[in-house]
Formats: C-alpha cells, structure tokens, sequence
C-alpha cells in the first residue's frame, strides 16, 4: 500500500471523525448550550489523552514550559469550537463546513503578525480568494446575514489563530504536552462557561452516547489529519479533506432535509482554489531556490 493510499485513507477517518461531530452537536443542542457541550467533550479528552499518555509513558513528557502561550492557545480554540458548536446548530452543515475551509487563508494573514512570515504576491491572492469564496457562500445582506453565518466566519479566524500558536509551540512542546494543556485548560473554561448560571445539564442514556462520539471523535479527527500529513502532501491531503462538504452535504439533505445550496459548492471551490494554489506554490518554492 502506497503512502497516498494510506494518507488516503487516513482521511477517510478524519471526514468521518468531522461528520460524526457535526451530527452529535446539532443532536445535543436540544439539551446543552455549546458551553455544556465543550465541557463533557474536553473531559472524555482529559481521559483518553492521560490513558494513552499513562500506557505509552509519554506523561513523563509533560512539562510546565510555555504556560502563558499554551492558555493563549486553548483559549482561542475554546471560542473558535464553540462558534463552531453554534453555528451547526443554526445555518446548514454544508454552510458551516465551507466557512471553516477559510481557515488555512487566515492563517496566511495572521502567521505574517505573528510569526513573522512574509506576505507573498500569491498568499495575497490566496487571502483574497478566501474572501471572496466567503461572499459567495454568505451572500451576505440584511435579509440573509444572520448569527449562524457569523458564528462559522468567525470560528474559522479563531481555528487560524489556534494553528499558528500550535505552530509556535511546536518549536518547543511535544504533541503530548500541546494535548494535555488543550483538554485540561479546556475542561476548566468548560466548567466555568457553563457552570456561570449554576446549572449544567447532566448526561443522560440518550445523549451520554452523543457527548462520547463528540469527545472521541474530535480528538481523532485530528489525529487522522496529522498521520495523513504525515503520509502525504499537503497538496494531496487537502484535495481529500474538501470531500468533507458533499459528504456533510448529502448527510444535511438526509437527517434534516437540508436544501443542497449550490452556491455554498462555488463559494467553497473558489476557497478551495484559493487554498490549493498556496500550498502549491510553497511546496515548490524549495525545489526552485535548489535548483
């Protein structure tokens, strides 16, 4: 079996991992705020990421560097997860999916403020695509723009922001050590979200199955992303992980009767080119300058 291949089907678990996620959250919603649901997902986290930190030996690696950089980080993907949250449970899957795809492209803009990266003629146009695809999708005006749009827009900016300040850590920190911080600060923010009016719901038989599938699955769509980039190309990779948005879609029109928007499917090849003509020109840039 060829590493595409085995990215390939990496992949395939990281759309199914996203799905999943995507249906338990709107299916909780009925009963928890996002708040609440962050919460019961950060504590099955806290579980796997200390039992497979305990069976490996990996928790010896864990250490109390970059404190004030791994709260700034957790702190953004807690809000940018809970937009997330949000939004699928107001606008439709395949909305929610597209806007998210934006992320890499602020990720371009916000590498150059904060890791000092530059801005290229082609991450411009990148970043400039990415808006536009934005447009397209949301279509934005009085009638249209609502809380739901606003909310996926903008847990794009804050997953961005969470990549970059990875990026950073990754310069000092172990995976082990970036999950451990991830799911223990984000139990704690969960605890106080939630916990601010007194009451937090608790589980019961019929969504205690949906709180386990949002808390295994979003560790390991994650997981599946990161061995396909392993395996793989990001130029390959990405390709792959936009089959995400028919597959949310044709889900959408099957569970809830979803509308299949084809200007949702324009707007996000517009971002999908946008995207895929970055990584195509920085992954070439290496073989140019060795040429």
């Amino acid at each position: 079996m060829t590493p595409t291949v085995r990215a390939a089907l990496w992949m395939i678990g990281s759309i199914a991992s996203f799905s999943a996620m995507a249906v338990a959250g709107r299916e909780l919603s009925g009963r928890y705020d996002t708040f609440e649901i962050m919460m019961y997902r950060s504590a099955f986290g806290v579980v796997v990421v200390l039992s497979l930190a305990a069976a490996t030996g990996a928790w010896r690696q864990i250490n109390t560097r970059n404190l004030g950089l791994q709260l700034l980080r957790n702190m953004a993907h807690f809000t940018g997860q809970n937009l997330w949250f949000l939004a699928v449970t107001l606008i439709p899957l395949a909305q929610v999916f597209a806007m998210e795809f934006t992320s890499p492209l602020w990720v371009v803009v916000l590498s150059i403020f904060l890791l000092g990266e530059r801005l290229t003629a082609t991450r411009a146009i990148a970043a400039l695509m990415g808006f536009i695809g934005i447009l397209i999708v949301a279509r934005p005006d009085m009638g249209n723009l609502n809380l739901g749009i606003v909310a996926a827009a903008s847990c794009a900016v804050f997953f961005a922001l969470t990549n970059v300040l990875t990026k950073r850590l990754t310069r000092t920190q172990d995976i082990t050590t970036i999950l451990f911080y991830l799911t223990t600060t984000q139990l704690v923010f969960g605890l106080l979200t939630a916990g601010y009016d007194g009451d937090i719901a608790l589980p019961d038989a019929a969504s205690l199955p949906f709180l386990a599938l949002v808390g295994v699955c979003g560790l390991l769509a994650h997981y599946c992303l990161t061995n396909a980039l392993s395996l793989a190309p990001a130029t390959v990779v990405v390709p792959i992980d936009f089959v995400r948005l028919p597959v949310i879609a044709i889900i959408g029109m099957l569970l809830y009767a979803e509308a299949l928007d084809i200007w949702v499917f324009v707007g996000a090849g517009v971002i999908f080119a946008g995207n895929y003509l970055n990584l195509w020109f920085e992954t070439r840039k290496p073989r140019a300058q060795t040429a």
